[in-house]
């Protein structure tokens, strides 16, 4: 496993609340990154040890993670970062279709003028990086673009389903997949930022029905050219 032993100590006098979160923080940060690959075995002591902590709060993290579908619980075996087939991911993102198409669909009925403008402003940010040099960046600032359209839905169940959602994912999925960890999905560039103007001007128009379409359409391209990349890789 990835030596975590530099990873900076929390305070001495941290709540067990503070400390399970430090310790989940921490360990999640390793998985979505990479440094801890898909498959590997998590076990307490050995994680505590590296963390310069009791078994209890990283008993507690590794629960929140589960609950995050971070890591699984193996009955009999232990926890372990969870790994993903292209099944899986297809999966995945045929519900996003759904519940992010839905949350546009709410979106383009409540946006303001000053939601508009911070997406507008978060898709010049990503028409300026440049991949590979910009990846990271552009990855957060796409994250953030898809968060802002969700909390414009004022829908509450969607805002946090989908938030806790993107907590993790698709980040993780980025990290695990060869030729995508550090480079763009091959073909996704031009695509993208299309596809991310043309749901700023459906929102923009207030239309539900096109800024659906747009959020379907959009994560139903990036799903096929991602499951394309992961099944060239294996």
């Amino acid at each position: 496993m990835h030596n975590i032993d530099d990873s900076p100590q929390p305070q001495q006098r941290e709540s067990p609340g503070q400390l399970r979160g430090w310790a989940a923080d921490r360990l999640r940060v390793e998985i979505l990154e990479g440094r801890i690959p898909p498959g590997e075995w998590l076990r307490q002591e050995r994680l505590a040890r590296a963390l310069g902590v009791s078994q209890t709060p990283v008993r507690e993290a590794l629960k929140q993670l589960a609950a995050e579908g971070i890591v699984e619980h193996v009955p009999y075996r232990g926890i372990r970062v969870v790994s993903f087939t292209p099944n899986d991911v297809e999966d995945f993102y045929t519900a996003r279709v759904c519940t992010e198409g839905r949350a546009a669909r709410f979106a383009a009925q409540h946006v303001t003028k000053r939601e508009l403008d911070e997406l507008r402003e978060l898709h010049r940010r990503m028409k300026a990086c440049e991949t590979p040099r910009d990846l990271a960046s552009y990855r957060e600032i796409n994250r953030e673009f898809h968060l802002a359209i969700i909390r414009a839905s004022r829908r509450p169940y969607l805002v946090r389903s989908l938030s806790q959602l993107w907590a993790a994912f698709p980040t993780m999925l980025w990290g695990i997949i060869p030729g995508v960890a550090s480079e763009s999905v091959p073909g996704r560039d031009d695509p993208d930022t299309a596809e991310h103007a043309e749901i700023i001007a459906a929102l923009a128009a207030h239309d539900p029905d096109r800024s659906e379409r747009a959020m379907q359409r959009h994560i139903e391209s990036a799903a096929k050219a991602l499951v394309s990349a992961m099944r060239a890789g294996q």
